[in-house]
């Protein structure tokens, strides 16, 4: 009998932030960006994991079946742990553009509490950086892509049979 099976990994359906936006969704405006009034330079970290680790897989996925007598299920797991885990190394590890003033003066006003911050706030933030009155965040408070870890806990992988 003859079983086919895909593996999907990142920010899977149903991962959501407090106010509803789904994980995906911010994954997705760090990777490429966004316009708008408060616009965000492209911080790539999924294509740039896909790049390089892709060309391993065939080599691993290879192995897996050796090591594992040809345990199609086992397989596709221990695939999805791995590539999960890459896709954790790259958002942790990935080189991008830094954080604007105004972002790292509401980080360091609102710690980790990034619901909390209202457009009035966002506007209050741009003056303090415009005046030069703004405290700014340093450390791993200052990191693109991490700031409550939440997206980076978000990674995930399912097996579809």
């Amino acid at each position: 009998m003859k079983m086919s099976a895909s593996l999907e990994v990142g920010f899977l359906e149903g991962a959501i932030y407090s106010d509803g936006t789904p994980v995906a969704s911010v994954a997705f405006w760090n990777e490429f960006g966004h316009g708008g009034n408060f616009p965000a330079p492209p911080r790539p970290f999924f294509r740039p994991m896909i790049a390089k680790e892709s060309p391993s897989w065939p080599a691993k996925m290879a192995a897996l079946v050796k090591a594992t007598d040809g345990d199609g299920p086992k397989i596709m797991v221990m695939m999805g742990e791995d590539i999960q885990g890459a896709l954790i190394d790259s958002i942790r590890s990935a080189d991008v553009a830094p954080l604007s003033d105004t972002t790292l003066a509401l980080r360091a006003k609102f710690g980790n509490s990034p619901e909390k911050i209202t457009l009035k706030d966002v506007l209050a933030a741009q003056r303090a950086v415009a005046d030069g009155t703004a405290t700014l965040a340093s450390g791993t408070q200052a990191k693109p892509l991490d700031w409550t870890g939440h997206m980076l806990n978000s990674t995930g992988y399912r097996v579809i049979k």
